[in-house]
């Protein structure tokens, strides 16, 4: 299955068998992010929670308060 990556536009080849792929045919909400985008977006997430500055926003739902 060819899947492209929603922010760089990579396109990579995954296994018709993978869990990912099973994912993405049936649920086309999902999206596919290539390795070196969600590294990326890990780091950066990381290194803003080290600072102190950045906190999650959280909404009133009831289903939030478990989370």
């Amino acid at each position: 299955m060819r899947v492209q990556c929603v922010i760089c536009d990579e396109i990579e080849q995954l296994p018709d068998e993978a869990a990912l792929s099973k994912k993405l045919r049936n649920r086309p909400i999902h999206t596919f992010m290539c390795e070196a985008c969600s590294t990326r977006i890990k780091e950066k997430t990381v290194a803003r929670l080290d600072t102190g500055n950045f906190s999650f926003r959280r909404s009133s739902h009831p289903v939030e308060k478990t989370f």
